[in-house]
């Protein structure tokens, strides 16, 4: 989970806690930061997740978009299945080299 740091910003001159040239209006409002480690952490999780999502997609447009000859549905659907089981080994032999 990520922790925020709170601070407080000024809405005129931007500063951070911290003295900084001012233009003169100066009004400090609440904010609240993240560490940069933490956010590239889930920047790296939404770019998977979006990856694995687009894979995904493609595999159930593939299913959506066949239509077996006739007497040729279960070889489609084996096909299909054989396809997703491919597809969902492949996806974690990926996480596993992620996590390691």
């Amino acid at each position: 989970m990520t922790d925020y740091v709170k601070a407080w910003q000024c809405i005129g001159c931007g500063k951070i806690e911290a003295p900084q040239t001012c233009i003169g209006v100066c009004q400090d409002r609440k904010v609240e930061f993240v560490y940069a480690s933490e956010h590239e952490e889930v920047l790296a999780q939404a770019r998977h997740a979006r990856h694995r999502t687009v894979i995904l997609e493609a595999l159930v447009r593939q299913l959506a978009r066949t239509t077996p000859r006739k007497g040729e549905r279960e070889r489609s659907y084996l096909a299909l299945q054989n396809e997703a089981r491919h597809t969902m080994a492949a996806r974690a032999s990926d996480t596993q080299g992620a996590l390691q």
